[in-house]
């Protein structure tokens, strides 16, 4: 005990001193081709973590078209005319390197994680496949058998992964976040090579991409690799994604889903807007509903675990969630699974009474101090990881947000007060704005 009030009290300093996250570290260039460079210095150890960051994801897809960014994402691997399928690979590990890509709704990125003077190798190959990627129909064909194969075994035979898919293209009407970031079936198992072609050629480009590098560099000889490989490829004319802003919701929307399970599964979410949605004025909502996400989820002495699962025990488990770095408005969610005393009306009554209280009584400020400064503490742990530095930057940067709002984001919190939480719940926590799915467990050994 005598360590843990030790590691609690250099937490609370820690977290009140420490404003800035990345203040005076962070250097910025721009190529004459537009490629953005973001670099971190980070001394503690001789590695280099290297992403680039792609302006491309899930809601840029048109229907008929979902799943294209996460395609191509594999695809990117296939190789070039410099570098055959397998040479990436090869090489990177030859080099000691880790590496590995991911596709979100808003953006694609790839990463390796080296020895600082491997940075080089990652430089010339990114660059090399950023605009001479070779397609072809065969490794198409293998990659459309492996991203079906992934779609089924992550969502189609994960009941509660299926749930959350048809919640989001119920929750969401207008906007492209209603659409799977893998893909709808039927569309993996349509398009073509020529769709794939020209997604890549429109948007893997280099004024469509951010380069961010965080390790034991000295900023201007990284910028110098950069111009040495990326500054030959030649820019796209790049044309902005169709607006489909959401529509606002009227009332509230409700589906089952039924699917062989052992338990059921409670899902419940409410539109609000994200830092990219918001007007400037209005900022402070967006901090609000984060203090508000972690005043419910932020650990067993949060509400919803203290409650719903430890008093009541109504849930075996509860989780609430909020994305305030999405390019489009989001959506704030509660999942849980009741007790088998219990049901899923039960649950959703016990919930329901727990977001009145927070419409109702403001939180008191022994409890509202404690949230703020686990939330704080774990952005600044996270941050001790280069790759997480890295993430932080890319993926501000490409949802249209500087990476500098995350240098303000402490200062934000800190200035949440109990009354402004209140009012978000109040404004936003309403049942006009909320979208309920419910898994209803078949038998096992039932699927058709």
């Amino acid at each position: 005990m005598r360590y843990q009030s030790l590691r609690l009290s250099v937490l609370g300093l820690l977290c009140y001193t420490s404003v800035s996250l990345m203040a005076g570290e962070v250097h910025e260039f721009t190529l004459d081709n537009g490629l953005h460079l973001i670099v971190k210095e980070d001394h503690r150890a001789p590695i280099v973590l290297s992403q680039v960051w792609y302006k491309v994801g899930g809601s840029y897809e048109q229907e008929g078209k979902t799943g294209l960014s996460h395609m191509l994402e594999h695809m990117m691997f296939k190789g070039t005319e410099k570098y055959p399928l397998g040479d990436f690979s090869r090489i990177m590990a030859v080099n000691g390197a880790r590496h590995n890509a991911f596709t979100g709704a808003d953006y694609t990125a790839y990463y390796q994680i080296l020895e600082k003077s491997r940075l080089p190798i990652s430089f010339e190959m990114e660059a090399d496949r950023m605009r001479h990627l070779v397609l072809t129909e065969e490794e198409l064909g293998k990659e459309r058998e492996v991203v079906t194969e992934e779609r089924r075994m992550r969502v189609e035979d994960q009941p509660t992964s299926l749930l959350k898919e048809y919640f989001n293209a119920t929750a969401y009407q207008t906007s492209p976040y209603q659409n799977p970031i893998i893909g709808w079936m039927s569309d993996i198992q349509n398009y073509t090579l020529a769709d794939l072609q020209a997604w890549y050629q429109r948007w893997y480009a280099p004024n469509n991409a951010t380069v961010v590098v965080v390790g034991d560099v000295e900023p201007e000889a990284v910028f110098a690799l950069a111009k040495q490989y990326f500054g030959h490829l030649k820019p796209s004319e790049l044309t902005p994604p169709q607006p489909r802003p959401e529509v606002e919701q009227l009332g509230i929307k409700r589906i089952t889903i039924k699917r062989p399970a052992k338990l059921p599964y409670l899902l419940m979410g409410y539109k609000v807007p994200s830092l990219s949605t918001i007007t400037e004025e209005n900022r402070w909502e967006i901090y609000a509903l984060e203090v508000l996400a972690y005043l419910l989820n932020g650990g067993d002495s949060a509400r919803l675990s203290k409650h719903l699962v430890r008093g009541q025990q109504i849930a075996s488990s509860m989780s609430a969630s909020y994305d305030l770095f999405g390019r489009l408005e989001e959506v704030f969610t509660f999942s849980g699974i009741p007790t088998q005393k219990h049901t899923i009306a039960e649950l959703e009554a016990a919930l329901r009474e727990q977001i009145q209280q927070l419409q109702t009584t403001p939180v008191d400020n022994a409890e509202l101090e404690r949230v703020k400064i686990k939330l704080r503490a774990s952005q600044v742990y996270e941050l001790d990881s280069q790759f997480y530095q890295g993430l932080k930057i890319g993926m501000l940067e490409t949802v249209g947000l500087d990476w500098q709002v995350f240098d303000t984001y402490l200062d934000n919190i800190k200035a949440v007060t109990a009354e402004q939480v209140l009012a978000v719940a109040d404004k936003y926590l309403i049942d006009d704005h909320l979208t309920v799915a419910v898994l209803e467990p078949q038998p096992l050994g039932t699927e058709k």
